[in-house]
């Protein structure tokens, strides 16, 4: 069922174009193509930059604070899987590269689990799953 999005809600873009628009945007307006319809023609988003701007309905997708942290668990488990096969080649390569490599895995995995709360095995980290968003499609 079609449900626009209103006052308030929270959106993003669905192709942003610059790193603005990869924010989380608050619904400032809501324009309809008729007085008497549901179905939205645009809406305005203020993200928090202050910036507002004004897309068509089919360029913003319904998001929340939960989507922000499903994507950056993902993006975090992927970084870990990517600086962990860094420090395997660095250790092959030069020592000291294998030594600033390890160093920052391990700020990687604590930082996910200060700030998230997420266990990262660096040996073993578990490639993210894609995560589906409030209208149970796949991002």
């Amino acid at each position: 069922m079609y449900r626009s999005l209103e006052y308030g809600d929270t959106a993003r873009v669905v192709n942003p174009a610059d790193p603005v628009e990869y924010r989380l945007g608050t619904v400032t307006d809501v324009r309809y193509s008729t007085p008497h319809t549901t179905y939205a023609r645009s809406y305005t988003l203020r993200f928090p930059t202050g910036d507002e701007r004004t897309y068509p309905a089919e360029n913003v997708r319904r998001a929340t604070r939960e989507d922000d942290r499903a994507a950056l668990e993902a993006a975090l488990t992927s970084a870990c899987v990517a600086v962990r096969e860094a420090c395997r080649i660095a250790h092959d390569y030069d020592a000291d590269l294998s030594t600033g490599t390890a160093s920052l895995l391990r700020r990687l995995v604590d930082l996910a689990t200060l700030r998230l709360g997420l266990t990262l095995g660096p040996a073993h980290p578990i490639p993210p799953q894609p995560t589906r968003n409030q209208d149970g499609g796949d991002q």
